[in-house]
């Protein structure tokens, strides 16, 4: 009986919450008392165990912290008030915060009764249908959006190791139709419940070789509030755009110059992140193919708490003659299809040079790209990829995009493509299957 035990299922099910949980995020874990969810004590981790016979919302009401996260786990299901348990938790959930619902995909538990029947599986309560395409229309109607939804473990024993491949091979085969047992979906308050908030803001721009174009670049960053910082990350060049980086001024931009260590975009972007002082990061190429009057909205949307993430897409207008290779566009439009069914967002352009993000995803990213374990020469893909595999809403806003006046594309098509083509194989597999 050892070997069709529940312990590898709740294994593979606490690793799915820690792709939630980090370090400068505080997080609740709400759990039936009668479950067999077990989790080592952290300072960033409370725990509450309810019984669900008893009167919860008690329990509820007298917690007394606030949290980034608070994860329900064989609670929601076997509730008989849903909406007034959601409706409790939004008292100690931070302004921006999530929520992770966690319970049985109802399409089994016709078979989960019958292993009950024979005494493979805890007796459990009568379940409510919490269908991860249909409950969308619930939770909206008590202010709440849905982020990502997604199903997991279709053998849930060990088996020796046999368990665990076929278990991996199932969810790879039918990862589009979320027949999992478990089902997870992420929400958060409707952004219509807040007000504006002011965030502070940094740019960081990429430079190498872009000595022609800083000038402007940095003359037609328009206002964005008084502490807004600018970081010019340079790359071993062979004009002078260290020297006219250095020379920059402005009456309304903090411009800090730094001086990559190594080589490469992504160098450039994570060297400047760690110095970064403020609260969002804009990324912005230094060619001016983007128009940087564009940062407002780009800001916008995150400040209006509409998006965790904004992206830039290139591919709805008309570019510009000569701003877009054939072959480039060719594969921007590959990635943005493959990345789709990958994250099941319908993205349509991953590569865009232009993002903007919460500083609190760097430390999402570094936990991404432990996952992952592949460079990215670019960082758009572990940028876009962590954002999405946290469950960061994400969205998109159109840009022109222009032929750059000076300079040339610093991109290598085919060596960097085929190392972003490995990168989408492995995220594949690390989206789809369970730990």
């Amino acid at each position: 009986m050892a070997l069709i035990s529940s312990k590898e299922f709740y294994k593979r099910h606490r690793n799915e919450f820690r792709k939630h949980i980090f370090n400068n995020e505080k997080t609740l874990i709400i759990s039936n008392i009668q479950s067999n969810l077990k989790f080592d004590k952290s300072s960033n981790l409370d725990f509450l165990e309810i019984d669900l016979n008893n009167n919860f919302s008690n329990e509820i009401e007298i917690i007394e912290e606030s949290y980034d996260l608070i994860i329900l786990s064989d609670v929601l299901e076997v509730s008989q008030d849903i909406t007034s348990f959601l409706n409790l938790l939004k008292r100690p959930l931070k302004s921006n915060g999530k929520i992770l619902i966690t319970s049985i995909n109802p399409i089994w538990n016709t078979s989960l009764k019958i292993l009950e029947k024979l005494n493979i599986k805890n007796e459990s309560k009568k379940r409510a249908y919490i269908h991860l395409n249909k409950f969308g229309t619930v939770l909206k109607s008590i202010g709440f959006d849905v982020l990502t939804s997604k199903s997991r473990q279709y053998f849930p024993f060990k088996l020796f190791y046999i368990g665990s491949v076929l278990n991996s091979f199932l969810e790879i085969v039918f990862y589009y139709f979320n027949f999992g047992i478990r089902t997870y979906i992420l929400i958060k308050e409707d952004s219509t419940t807040y007000q504006n908030r002011e965030f502070s803001k940094t740019i960081i721009i990429p430079a190498k070789n872009e000595e022609g174009n800083l000038v402007e670049l940095i003359d037609r960053i328009p206002y964005l509030g008084k502490q807004t910082e600018v970081i010019i990350s340079c790359g071993i060049s062979e004009d002078n755009t260290l020297k006219i980086a250095q020379s920059l001024k402005s009456d309304y931009l903090k411009i800090k110059v730094i001086e990559q260590s190594k080589s490469g975009k992504a160098n450039a972007v994570w060297e400047a992140i760690h110095i970064a002082s403020n609260d969002l990061i804009a990324i912005l190429d230094a060619d001016i193919s983007v128009d940087p009057e564009k940062l407002v909205d780009f800001f916008h949307i995150i400040e209006s708490d509409r998006a965790d993430f904004v992206n830039g897409t290139r591919l709805i207008y008309p570019m510009e003659k000569g701003s877009m290779r054939l072959i480039n566009n060719l594969g921007n439009r590959f990635f943005q299809f493959i990345i789709t069914l990958i994250i099941k967002l319908p993205l349509t352009d991953s590569l865009c040079g232009t993002k903007v993000f919460k500083k609190s995803l760097y430390e999402k990213t570094i936990s991404w790209q432990k996952t992952i374990k592949i460079d990215d020469p670019f960082c758009d893909f572990d940028l876009l990829f962590s954002a999405a595999y946290s469950g960061e809403k994400i969205l998109e806003f159109p840009i022109h995009y222009r032929t750059r006046k000076y300079g040339k594309t610093q991109i290598s098509r085919f060596r960097d493509g085929f190392k972003l083509i490995r990168y989408l194989v492995k995220s594949f597999y690390k989206f789809n299957v369970s730990k």
